[in-house]
């Protein structure tokens, strides 16, 4: 049985995500939608947009299911609920009328953000349909 220690496993899960993100992973247009709103309204520092919907019992192609990382100087001095509503909102505002089901944030200033940080990797999914 192969023992990975969390380092590893970590960057396992970082090679699989940059390859899942560059390599199989379409980018339809709830995701480019997302991805356009998010930097005109917040003009990040750095940005990411990551359908997860793969993980989840849902159609193949799916947008349901996304988690976002926004850096940007916009957020100083805003707590961390109200970076969350401004990114919920733009998000509503833009996709007026197209469904999604799961939006994990990240909101972070400048100063919180370190260049090596990268979005933790979500549990695996428990509910649906496919039980």
């Amino acid at each position: 049985m192969n023992y990975l220690n969390p380092r590893l496993a970590f960057n396992s899960f970082r090679l699989q995500r940059m390859y899942m993100s560059g390599v199989t992973q379409m980018k339809g247009p709830v995701h480019e939608a997302i991805y356009c709103v998010l930097k005109e309204r917040f003009e990040p520092i750095h940005l990411e947009v990551v359908n997860e919907s793969y993980m989840h019992n849902v159609p193949k192609g799916a947008e349901t299911h996304f988690k976002v990382l926004v850096v940007s100087n916009k957020f100083e001095e805003l707590s961390l609920l109200k970076r969350h509503r401004l990114i919920n909102d733009a998000i509503k505002e833009k996709l007026a009328g197209n469904f999604i089901h799961a939006l994990s944030i990240e909101a972070k200033t400048a100063q919180q953000w370190n260049v090596n940080d990268v979005l933790d990797p979500s549990p695996t999914c428990l509910g649906g349909f496919g039980k």
